[in-house]
């Protein structure tokens, strides 16, 4: 799963147009939260239709990050809180990341 699809076709571009302004309004209403690990990597809790439309977390999260969401910032900002540890570009960037919403992380 790739967050540029280079030859998807229509129907999954507006699939996952659609599932990123969901979990955009989702994170906005409060009904999906943001998980952030021990190393400072970034998981959606309660976005299920994600890996339906071939998304990953990282691919949602930089879209909504460049879309400058005020959901995922708020919902970071809490996170955050709740955690005790701030997102680390490095970790991401890094591919660290979970399949289970925040209970276990790896890079495979």
């Amino acid at each position: 799963m790739t967050c540029y699809l280079v030859n998807a076709t229509v129907e999954t571009k507006a699939r996952q147009t659609t599932a990123i302004s969901r979990l955009d309004s989702m994170l906005q209403l409060g009904t999906a939260s943001v998980v952030i690990g021990v190393n400072g990597a970034i998981a959606f809790k309660g976005a299920r239709d994600l890996a339906e439309s071939g998304l990953t977390d990282v691919c949602v999260y930089r879209r909504l990050l460049a879309s400058n969401s005020p959901g995922l910032r708020r919902a970071i900002a809490k996170a955050e809180v709740y955690a005790g540890r701030k997102v680390n570009e490095q970790a991401i960037a890094s591919g660290q990341h979970s399949h289970d919403g925040g209970k276990s992380w790896g890079s495979h």
